[in-house]
């Protein structure tokens, strides 16, 4: 008994961490493609886990919703913090803070869907 519950947690833990580099190259690709879009630098060419929890999609089927930070330059001199949150491995927002004030009625969150 105790080796089928071994079993069990051991393709648990392989699901969860083939699943977690699915969305991990998810969010890069979608961060980098959002650099290239605005002609910033994609800097250490990497995403940072920053959180998971399990979420619902439109359809009602329970995912892991994760968020992840990165970091861009506008001038090669400095970091800027970005984020893009996945659910699965679908990302569904991407957040660019700019490093000026935003015009107003100008929001700095893409929506991607």
């Amino acid at each position: 008994m105790i080796e089928l519950f071994a079993l069990a947690a051991l393709l648990a833990t392989g699901w969860l961490w083939w699943d977690s580099m699915q969305a991990r190259e998810a969010a890069v690709a979608a961060a980098r493609a959002a650099c290239e879009a605005e002609d910033l630098q994609f800097l250490d060419d990497t995403v940072d886990l920053a959180s998971i929890k399990p979420a619902r999609n439109a359809d009602g089927r329970l995912l892991l919703q994760r968020a992840y930070d990165f970091e861009f330059s506008d001038t090669g001199d400095n970091r800027i913090r970005g984020s893009v949150v996945t659910l699965g491995r679908r990302v569904i927002l991407l957040n660019i803070l700019p490093p000026r004030a935003p015009s107003p009625g100008v929001s700095n969150v893409i929506p991607l869907h």
